[in-house]
């Protein structure tokens, strides 16, 4: 009690951070059309061709404030309980697998990993939502649910085939993905043999040219019965 992580001293910016804080206002003033991404890549790109004395600068500073982190840090430790210190200790280690996740999931993205397949449930949301009336999301969803729950079996029907056949098309993505994976060294991202036996076998072409028609059968039918 009476110390958190947000007391925590804060770790000095790396050389490259400090020439964006120091330029980015001028280079706004230059470029002031554009976007904040275009704003950093013309700033990165700066940074590229600056010489080595003008950055050597830069780090002398990181170098001198790591100094004075290294002294704040020791005195902010010895002002924790040891029940203190673990508590921060666990909070410290929740933020670093947070981001681990974040840039697990960017990689993933930038690597095309297929989308999961959808359930009857999220499929029926989907083309629901946007004509739900509800003064929130959250009250939406809510009563979207309480539909969904009223539904009769007959009615879920084409949902619950759409969700088949979007397994059929994950399925058929992930082989092709994976394939390409092993292909440039990254089996580490590949489905181990346990959990591809956990899910239903990959469809034939056949059969799955079969689930693509199904699935444009039954769009259609769900198209018919909201007119």
């Amino acid at each position: 009690r009476g110390i958190s992580s947000d007391q925590r001293p804060k770790r000095p910016l790396t050389a490259y951070l400090r020439f964006v804080v120091d330029n980015r206002p001028a280079f706004r003033e230059k470029n002031p059309e554009a976007s904040n991404p275009e704003l950093i890549k013309k700033l990165a790109g700066a940074w590229k061709e600056l010489p080595a004395a003008q950055k050597q600068v830069y780090e002398e500073a990181r170098k001198t404030d790591w100094k004075i982190y290294g002294e704040q840090m020791a005195a902010y430790r010895a002002k924790l309980t040891p029940a203190q210190a673990a508590t921060l200790k666990e909070e410290r280690r929740k933020q670093q697998a947070k981001r681990r996740s974040i840039r697990a999931k960017r990689e993933l993205n930038l690597l095309g990993k297929p989308k999961r397949a959808r359930s009857a449930f999220n499929i029926f949301l989907s083309e629901n939502f946007r004509e739900s009336e509800g003064i929130s999301p959250v009250a939406k969803l809510k009563k979207l649910f309480d539909m969904w729950q009223k539904l009769s079996t007959s009615q879920k029907q084409p949902y619950m085939q759409l969700a088949e056949d979007d397994k059929v098309r994950y399925e058929n993505e992930m082989k092709s993905w994976e394939a390409k994976m092993i292909e440039m060294g990254r089996e580490d991202l590949v489905r181990s043999k346990k959990q591809r036996l956990k899910k239903k076998p990959a469809e034939t072409a056949k059969q799955a040219e079969t689930a693509k028609a199904s699935s444009a059968r039954n769009k259609a039918k769900l198209k018919k019965s909201e007119e």
